[in-house]
Parts: structure tokens; C-alpha cells; sequence
């Protein structure tokens, strides 16, 4: 297994994960339509990975595009990020999101059956779990009705790989990933206003937000606001990398679903007030109502992924929060 299709390459855990590919030795054949990155990214992954890149500009759902590249390179397996991935702007523009995350899903999966690639590893998330009874959860949890139309695709997504039997599939349910490169030359990059809260926070802190609005107070939680387990993504992208280990380890695995998380929960206000104190630095912020969407509580257990994978967090939150930093003050030089 050398050759790794990356969808979504150059989008924030894509870009990371090129790097962890490279690093143990594949080869990344990279497709982005930079609906929410910029090209900008692939000289950045060139100069930290000192490779030249395979990268096609083309849409997840458009079958003859696809083709061409499956054409070309003799694929081995698919990591599969090309997803819209934004929970409040679903519940907005629902049909956005059920279009491009499930037809992309759809025809790429049909690319593969044509070229008779089996091997995938499928960008989930702890959205499929819903409002779960208790955390930390696991994979065993029954996964209840989504709060967000970008949750109800995770859990459509997973049904359908589950059900196209010639797929060796990994679908890893990810928590929320954070942080940035320690080149600081790559990160999360949200073109337009972020709907994630650590860029939100960069973005305060640089001036280029007014201000950060924390939405709810009122939850079932220490402090009242969100509780979410935050993960490194360096650490997400090398969780994909073991799991093409996984996949080539147990070539008739059908289809295994994994948690990757850090097994800690820390509400909204935490994730500011470390913010401040990591990188000394104040912010302007507001309480404000809940947001449609949004889950109260959600944490990993992450045990499976140590057991399956041999994977766990080497990350901590203090790391997470400074990379953050250092990667909105870089983007200033770019």
C-alpha cells in the first residue's frame, strides 16, 4: 500500500494528515476544490514535506473528474475529508450539506468499486452519537438522531460504507480538533466568518474579530457552557496514518468504527481562559444565547483506538492552544 488518494488535501486535518503520509513513507495524490482553503496551502505542504506534490483541482461529486485521476495512479487507498463540515451552517443550509457530503461520498465510492479500490479510511466525527446518554462515550453507544444536518451525514455516511461490502473500511469519529502544525506554516484556515471556536478565538485575539461570543451559559455543565474533548490535529493526522496500518494488517476487515479523542472534556470558558493564559494575551468575549445545534456534553473514550490502533494523544491542551497562536500570528506573514 503506497498510494494514498487524499480528499479534501488541502483543507485543515487533510494538509495535516499529507505531512504524516509522507513522513511514513506514502505517496498523497491530493484533490481539493478549495471551497474552504486556498492554494496557498500546497507550497506550504511542499516546503515542510520537501516533496512535489500530485494535486487535482476538482469537485468530490463530479464522477468523470475522478475517473481521470483513478486513471492515472494506481490508487491503494482513500482517506476521505472532502466534506462540508460546519454544524450551525447546516442547520442553516441543510440541502448544502446532504448534496455535497453525501453524493461526494456516494460517487466516490462508486469511482472505487470501478477501479476496484477497496481500501478507505472515512472522516467521521462524535456528531453521530447525537446528545449521548453519558461520557465519555464509546463506539458501542447507540447513535441517537443527529442535532445537525452535518451530524445526520456522518451517521448516513457510515450507513452506506457499512453496506457496500467490498470495502475495508476505518471510519474514524473524531472529537474536535485544534491546534496547528509546529512550523506554524499550516492550520485552520476558514475562509469567511469561522464556525469553530478556536479560530474564532485566534481571530479575537489578532483584532480581526470584534469579539467572540460564547453561545449558552445555561447548559447541565460546571461552568454552563460546552463541554467538547479537543484534540491536537497532528495527533488526528497521525490516527489515519495507523489506520492504513490497520486496514493493510486486516485486509478482511469490513468495517470498523474507532473513536479519536483525548478522553478529556473541557468546556468553552476552559478553552478561553487557557487561551489567555498560555499565550498571555486578553480577550474580548460575550455570552450569548445557545446555538440550534449544538450537543451539551461529548467526550471519548478512546480506548479502542490504543487496542486497535496502537494510537493515543501525545498532545496536551496548553500545545494545542500556543500552535493555534503561533499560527494566526504566522498568517500575518503570509
Amino acid at each position: 500500500m503506497r498510494n494514498i488518494l487524499v480528499t479534501g488535501g488541502l483543507g485543515y486535518i487533510g494538509s495535516h494528515t499529507v505531512v504524516e503520509l509522507i513522513k511514513n513513507n506514502y505517496t498523497p495524490i491530493i484533490i481539493d476544490n478549495l471551497s474552504n482553503t486556498e492554494i496557498a496551502v500546497l507550497e506550504r505542504l511542499e516546503s515542510i514535506t520537501n516533496s512535489k506534490l500530485d494535486y487535482y483541482n476538482i469537485d468530490i461529486c463530479n464522477g468523470p473528474a475522478l475517473s481521470e485521476v483513478f486513471s492515472k495512479h494506481q490508487i491503494d487507498a482513500v482517506i476521505h475529508f472532502a466534506a462540508f463540515k460546519a454544524v450551525g451552517e447546516s442547520v442553516e443550509k441543510p440541502l448544502k450539506y446532504y448534496i455535497n457530503n453525501i453524493n461526494g461520498l456516494n460517487t466516490l465510492l462508486d469511482t472505487m468499486e470501478t477501479f476496484k479500490v477497496k481500501n478507505i479510511v472515512f472522516s467521521s466525527s462524535c456528531t453521530v452519537y447525537g446528545e449521548p446518554d453519558s461520557s465519555p462515550v464509546n463506539e458501542a453507544a447507540v447513535t441517537k438522531k443527529a442535532n445537525s444536518p452535518y451530524g445526520r451525514t456522518k451517521q448516513i455516511g457510515e450507513d452506506i460504507l457499512q453496506d457496500c461490502k467490498f470495502l475495508n473500511t476505518v471510519s474514524l469519529r473524531y472529537f474536535n480538533p485544534i491546534g496547528a502544525h509546529p512550523s506554524s506554516k499550516i492550520g485552520e484556515l476558514p475562509l469567511g466568518v469561522p464556525n469553530n471556536l478556536v479560530p474564532f478565538i485566534t481571530q479575537t485575539a489578532a483584532g480581526i474579530r470584534e469579539k467572540l461570543t460564547v453561545f449558552g451559559s445555561d447548559y447541565n455543565t460546571k461552568d454552563g457552557t460546552c463541554v467538547r474533548d479537543y484534540i491536537h490535529v497532528v495527533d488526528l493526522a497521525d490516527a489515519h496514518v495507523k489506520a492504513l496500518t490497520f486496514i493493510k494488517e486486516n485486509p478482511e476487515n469490513k468495517f470498523e468504527v474507532i473513536n479519536i479523542g483525548t478522553g478529556n472534556g473541557f468546556t468553552v470558558l476552559e478553552i478561553i481562559n487557557t487561551f489567555e493564559k498560555v499565550n498571555n494575551i486578553k480577550l474580548n468575549y460575550s455570552i450569548g444565547p445557545r446555538r440550534p445545534g449544538d450537543v451539551e456534553k461529548v467526550w471519548a473514550d478512546a480506548s479502542k483506538a490504543k487496542l486497535k490502533l496502537g494510537w493515543e494523544a501525545q498532545l496536551d491542551l496548553n500545545e494545542m492552544l500556543a500552535s493555534s497562536w503561533n499560527w494566526q500570528l504566522a498568517l500575518k506573514n503570509k
